[in-house]
């Protein structure tokens, strides 16, 4: 199985567990983050207010790879937070329906690219809301249109909890999105 079903496939991982380089590397940005010993769990340095959709910098137009930018002066959000980036067209995207996206993952604690289906040049298929992807996936691409990139920011209740797959636990994730093809 290649890295898309690990990251993204829930399947038998969740029974069991349940930016891109383009973060800036001054020590500001990468001493909020910690590893507890022992657990291999990310520990966050607090500062005061969780992160929003707007403190998150995605550069690059639709169809083209993503630099993601996460901040380190503010916590990551504790609840899933959507927001359109490019505006799509069409009927947004209902469960059972068949979803054609490409992706970018970002892991919050270390700021760095963990997968990509834009790399790989090839989409990654799912039906939403069948249970295919982490929870996050499946709530958050809800009413997505053709053509959108969509920015997903999914706290670890709604991704890979306990880690799974190159994921530490307790991660937040964030990914942008593209719809290449919603119900088709």
């Amino acid at each position: 199985m290649h890295t898309l079903g690990r990251i993204i496939g829930v399947g038998a991982i969740a029974a069991a567990a349940f930016t891109l380089a383009a973060c800036g590397s001054d020590d500001k940005d990468t001493a909020v983050t910690t590893t507890t010993a022992g657990t291999g769990a990310v520990a966050q340095a607090k500062h005061g207010r969780e992160c929003t959709a707007e403190d998150i910098g995605v550069t690059g137009g639709f169809g083209e790879t993503p630099r993601v930018t996460i901040p380190g002066d503010c916590d990551p959000p504790t609840k899933l937070i959507t927001k359109d980036l490019v505006e799509g067209s069409g009927p947004g995207a209902v469960a059972g329906q068949p979803l054609t996206m490409n992706y970018v993952l970002v892991t919050w604690s270390d700021k760095k690219k963990l997968d990509s289906s834009f790399d790989r040049g090839k989409p990654f298929q799912l039906n939403l809301g069948a249970g295919e992807v982490i929870p996050g996936w499946d709530q958050g691409l809800v009413g997505v249109q053709q053509g959108a990139r969509r920015l997903l920011i999914i706290p670890p209740n709604l991704g890979y909890g306990a880690g799974s797959g190159g994921i530490k636990p307790n991660e937040t994730l964030v990914f942008v999105t593209d719809a290449v093809g919603v119900g088709n």
